[in-house]
């Protein structure tokens, strides 16, 4: 099984180009802290995860994730290779993530959880004076308590 989750923060500014075809594509590298800090200078340390997402994916990410945002990133390693232009005999090895899922994980700064894009429109909707109703009527049901 070749299964990754990754959660930290976006590096740069997600960069959405198209492969001569004309698929959306998207590279961006995500910053992910270790669990423990180094032991002889006791700082914590990072990853640095490259990324790539294609499709509906990448035109997403595109649209809703800056630098600096905290991201969920669930997909699959994937190993490549390639040669260097300047020296022939020289080859580059790479590992991505291949992007299946992305997640909003929380807004930069605080440990708060960030909005969605739905919770937005609600704020934008009731800051416009128009109503929008509630769910207090609803009940809720807890995972436990689903039947399948």
């Amino acid at each position: 099984m070749n299964k990754v989750i990754i959660i930290g923060r976006m590096t740069s500014d997600p960069e959405l180009r198209q492969t001569q075809s004309g698929i959306a594509t998207c590279r961006f590298t995500v910053a992910c802290d270790r669990r423990f800090a180094n032991k002889q200078t006791n700082e914590r340390e990072a990853d640095f995860i490259t990324c790539i997402a294609f499709k509906n994916s990448a035109e997403f990410i595109a649209k809703w994730f800056q630098k600096g945002k905290m991201i969920a990133v669930e997909g699959s390693l994937r190993t490549g290779s390639y040669k260097d232009k300047k020296h022939d005999d020289v080859t580059h090895y790479t590992t991505d993530v291949l992007v299946d899922n992305v997640e909003f994980c929380g807004d930069k700064g605080s440990g708060q959880a960030e909005q969605t894009p739905a919770q937005n429109m609600v704020q934008q909707a009731q800051g416009a004076g128009i109503e929008t109703g509630s769910l207090d009527e609803y009940e809720v049901i807890s995972d436990g308590a689903v039947p399948f």
